[in-house]
């Protein structure tokens, strides 16, 4: 599908206008709102000025969308095959749709109430409340790919800690006789290519994501009821990445100052170490298809760093919020979803 068929589908054909609106509204939250994470980091050790940290930090999560999408589209694929909407790709269309807005309701909801939120888990939750809604039961979710959003809950804190506490552990002992101006000088500029590491695997992790839904929803515009087999257009990968791109580049330094200094109090090469711990395993759960939070991959790895010096330095306040997002948003904004796709189907 071309570009120029794209927008000529989008001016004529409301739901999927609705559809595209929503999806590029929602990377451009992610990227206001979740890149700041993959720079809190260094901003807090004073490695990098906000400004500059939040530019490089819009660059790599464009290239992680772009390039990581070329070469592995293993998430994209996992989120449009999650669930099966049906044969009627009319009726699926406005379903996805009510699922993208259940996604914002649930959000200004959760917001208004401080309940803590995920834009993955609770794109991943609508889904599934929208497809179910649309088929009438639990036959719509495609466990074997469902099953890898579970993996991906385990593996974002224990994978994220674990990563987090070995990688410090190992820097420490390396650097245990070294004179400590002499590494906070080379942790310094390790620091800023961790940062940008991170920044470009949250792109390609989080990106994938809606890349996935708004792929669905052309596919169902043009009467097709999967994407399976198709290859994702070059020009999708650019438009999702420039959004995510606008969105990081507005900033979070609020953000910041919550990850990077009320979790733990880190030093130069503690900040190293949780962005390097938790680029990599963003990269090994993006290979292998795993949809998972960037936030909490981040938050947990922080929390393992933290460990190293003593369990006491880590804020377990944040353990709870994790928690509270799981407990709430799955259940929350899919039942929030299946209610909107039954509405949207008797409106529209």
């Amino acid at each position: 599908m071309s570009f120029a068929y794209f927008v000529q589908q989008v001016l004529s054909n409301p739901a999927l206008a609705v559809t595209t609106l929503l999806t590029l509204g929602v990377i451009f939250v992610n990227g206001w709102t979740d890149a700041p994470n993959a720079i809190a980091t260094c901003v807090t050790t004073r490695c990098m000025r906000v400004r500059s940290a939040v530019i490089m930090a819009a660059v790599f999560n464009f290239l992680g969308v772009f390039l990581m999408t070329q070469f592995n589209a293993s998430v994209a694929s996992t989120i449009s095959n999650m669930v099966d909407f049906g044969g009627d790709t009319d009726a699926a269309l406005i379903a996805l749709c009510a699922a993208l807005f259940s996604i914002v309701v649930y959000s200004v909801g959760a917001s208004m109430l401080g309940i803590p939120t995920s834009e993955s888990h609770s794109l991943i939750a609508g889904l599934t409340g929208a497809a179910i809604a649309i088929h009438g039961g639990v036959d719509a979710v495609d466990m074997g790919e469902w099953v890898k959003v579970l993996y991906g809950l385990a593996a974002s804190l224990l994978f994220g800690f674990a990563m987090g506490w070995i990688v410090c552990k190992i820097v420490t002992l390396i650097c245990a006789g070294f004179d400590r101006r002499r590494t906070n000088g080379f942790f310094t500029g390790a620091q800023i290519v961790g940062a940008a590491a991170m920044s470009f695997m949250h792109g390609a992790q989080d990106g994938q994501k809606f890349i996935g839904v708004l792929f669905l929803g052309m596919a169902f515009c043009n009467g097709q009821p999967s994407v399976a087999g198709v290859v994702i257009p070059v020009w999708l990968m650019i438009l999702c990445s420039t959004i995510m791109g606008v969105g990081t580049s507005v900033g979070g330094e609020k953000i910041i100052k919550s990850v990077g200094m009320d979790m733990v109090k880190l030093e130069k090469y503690q900040g190293f170490s949780a962005d390097l711990s938790s680029a990599l395993c963003l990269l090994v759960m993006t290979v292998l298809g795993v949809p998972v939070s960037t936030t909490h991959t981040k938050t947990s790895a922080i929390m393992g760093v933290g460990a190293v010096r003593r369990l006491s330095a880590i804020n377990f306040g944040v353990v709870r919020d994790m928690m509270l997002t799981w407990v709430f948003t799955f259940p929350g904004c899919g039942i929030i979803s299946f209610i909107m796709a039954k509405l949207f189907m008797v409106v529209f």
